[in-house]
Formats: structure tokens, C-alpha cells, sequence
């Protein structure tokens, strides 16, 4: 009786040790995938070619192009994939038409963009990034988003 109570003893508190070790496994997992954003290779291509012009630190009377987060939020709609979004950016980027705009108001202010010379791998990086996770904004964006929303309706 007394090597049952033991062994059950035994049994229990291993049982506890590993519930312990499964969390913070999963916390740790959980604060890698903030890092994971960091570690995107379209992260780092987005910074150095497109916020040349569409950097999310300028004012928005300062600045050369609409910031990053406006092409993100006219280009992906409810239910748009990944692969409609990276083809969008893509044939614009090929080859940027006043007729094939989807951000008019950035075309009235700035005009078309200037044809780029980035490779498809390069854009596809880039969107890849843009589609799966959340990108800087200016501190000005949201209202001007809303009130850009609020103006169509």
C-alpha cells in the first residue's frame, strides 16, 4: 500500500513538472513570432527600396508618395489572397497607368509612380511581408484614413 501511495506521489508531480514545461514552451514560441516580422527578408527590402519615397516617418504634407500601409489597405480588400495581392503590385509596378490606378487621390497628389527596375522575387518578398504582417504607420494615417473612407461613402 504504502509503495502505491509512492508511486502515485511520483506520478502526479511528474505530471505537474511537464503542464509547467508545456508553457513555457508555448511563451516562448509566442515572443518568437513577434521577431519572426523582424526577421522577413521583405521587411528589410520593403525599407530599403520603397521607403525611399513611401516611408511612414514624413509628414503628410512632406512626403513623396503615399506611405506603405495606404498601398497595403487599397490593395487587399476582404477576401483577397495573398497571390491576388502580389499580382496587383506586380502589374503596377511592371507598368504603372493612370487607367490601372486603385489609389487615385495618390495619383492626383503625386502622380503615377516611375516605373521600377526590382526583380518579380524582390516585389514578391516585399508583398509577401506586406500581406502577413502589420506594417509601420504614420502617427497621422488612421485619421486621414478614415476621413478619406467617410469622404466616398
Amino acid at each position: 500500500m504504502k509503495n502505491t501511495i509512492t508511486i502515485s506521489l511520483i506520478l502526479f508531480l511528474l505530471f505537474l513538472s511537464c503542464k509547467e514545461n508545456s508553457q513555457q514552451i508555448t511563451e516562448y514560441v509566442a515572443s518568437n513570432e513577434i521577431n519572426k516580422s523582424d526577421e522577413h527578408p521583405g521587411k528589410k527590402l520593403m525599407e530599403t527600396h520603397c521607403y525611399v519615397c513611401h516611408s511612414p516617418t514624413a509628414s503628410h504634407d512632406n512626403r513623396l508618395a503615399p506611405p506603405m500601409i495606404a498601398v497595403k489597405k487599397h490593395y487587399i480588400y476582404l477576401g483577397t489572397t495573398k497571390e491576388e495581392f502580389t499580382n496587383s503590385i506586380l502589374l503596377w509596378i511592371e507598368n504603372p497607368k493612370v487607367e490601372e490606378a486603385k489609389m487615385f487621390g495618390a495619383v492626383r497628389r503625386f502622380g503615377v509612380m516611375p516605373k521600377q527596375p526590382f526583380s518579380k522575387e524582390v516585389i514578391t518578398q516585399i508583398t509577401d511581408y506586406m500581406y502577413d504582417y502589420d506594417i509601420e504607420e504614420p502617427e497621422w494615417f488612421e485619421d486621414h484614413f478614415k476621413e478619406m473612407k467617410k469622404d466616398k461613402q
